[in-house]
């Protein structure tokens, strides 16, 4: 995400910003904070969350039931209501299954948020690595569609339990650029000053009309094997 706190206010009609000083991030990854646009008690508001959004609580049950597992193995007794309390939670980065009861209590708009973006990645070994997408060269600023919420829980053993704001954006079929490097997914991208509204405001029920790959032929390579797109840094 390159693009500077003004324009990310003006295309998302920002009320107030949380963010401090920004700097440009011509890469974002799992757990790092990256600003979102969220609907706040007196607008549209700019802020930064973790990327990842709670595991569900089977996901940490199986997690922890293997970490018991390994600690008796080695003869050490196990607390396990303890051990469940404390289990690492690096989140969830994205978001298929809508109809899940784990993600339809953050689908209502006091949860839903956009993630600005420039550009993004998928992997592929074959393909060199790292493919950027953006919608041309020059990186125009779009958004994913994205949900958000408050939440305690151990994100890194040496952190303990922090409390933090957290996010996650939704994905869904891929298409034909994307799906010839990544077959199983695209983020959900906005890019209309429309559609961001449609996504931040309306009932789930049309919201989740958003949730369908780009046309074909409006994204582009921009970059690749590349860790990071740091070209439009300027911008």
């Amino acid at each position: 995400m390159t693009t500077n706190q003004a324009a990310i206010s003006a295309l998302f009609r920002v009320v107030n910003r949380y963010v401090g000083n920004l700097a440009p991030m011509p890469g974002v990854f799992p757990d790092y904070k990256a600003p979102i646009v969220r609907n706040g008690a007196e607008g549209r508001e700019l802020a930064t969350a973790r990327w990842g959004m709670p595991s569900s609580s089977k996901a940490l049950m199986d997690a922890t039931k293997k970490r018991a597992e390994k600690l008796q193995a080695k003869g050490k007794t196990v607390d396990f209501k303890e051990l469940l309390r404390m289990e690492p939670d690096g989140g969830t980065t994205n978001i298929r299954n809508v109809k899940s009861k784990h993600w339809t209590r953050w689908l209502g708009p006091e949860n839903r948020c956009v993630v600005p973006v420039n550009s993004f990645s998928e992997f592929n070994k074959a393909e060199g690595g790292d493919i950027w997408f953006a919608l041309d060269e020059t990186r125009p600023l779009a958004c994913f569609a994205g949900i958000w919420t408050n939440w305690t829980t151990v994100r890194k053993v040496k952190e303990g339990e922090t409390t933090n704001d957290l996010y996650a954006f939704l994905t869904t079929e891929p298409n034909a650029e994307v799906g010839a490097i990544h077959p199983k997914a695209m983020p959900v991208i906005l890019t209309t000053s429309d559609e961001v509204e449609t996504w931040m405001t309306a009932p789930l029920d049309e919201v989740l009309k958003l949730q369908r790959p780009l046309a074909a032929g409006m994204l582009r390579i921009v970059a690749r094997g590349v860790k990071e797109d740091t070209a439009g840094l300027a911008t």
